[in-house]
């Protein structure tokens, strides 16, 4: 195996594993913002032993979109979770598609859970989702399956 293919399986590994195993426990979500690009990025929580993720992004517009990685329809099956393929989420349950511009804004229906400016805050170069917050939300999270 060459040096490019170890080093490679060993970032996919990393990668792997902070997929399986929660950033924080118990504590806030601190998203720094310099992270947030056009790819949405994930950071898994355990808040009392419940696993739940939230998803940051940048809209085409600039601005920076927080939401829950749950549907607001789906999250009961397990599946409501998304993926983004090319420049749209996907539901892994229904399979609707949205725009990096409905994440965040769009209430109701089958739409990402969104995370509200009242529920986040703004510190500088951070975006913080109070453990508060995160422990009352993490009912729409109790049968999540993510892979």
């Amino acid at each position: 195996m060459g040096t490019k293919t170890a080093a490679a399986l060993m970032v996919l590994a990393g990668a792997a594993a902070f997929a399986q195993s929660p950033a924080v426990k118990d504590a806030d979500v601190v998203i720094p913002v310099a992270e947030i690009t056009a790819e949405a990025a994930f950071y898994p929580a355990d808040i009392d032993g419940t696993r739940l993720e939230v998803l940051a992004v940048k809209a085409p517009d600039g601005t920076i979109r927080t939401a829950f990685n749950t549907c607001q329809v789906c999250y009961a099956s397990g599946r409501g979770f998304y993926r983004q393929e090319g420049s749209v989420l996907v539901c892994q349950n229904c399979r609707n598609r949205f725009r990096m511009s409905q994440v965040g804004r769009q209430s109701g229906g089958c739409n990402p859970v969104p995370i509200l400016a009242e529920n986040k805050t703004f510190a500088g170069d951070a975006i913080i989702i109070p453990k508060d917050f995160l422990r009352r939300s993490k009912g729409i999270f109790a049968n999540w399956k993510r892979q």
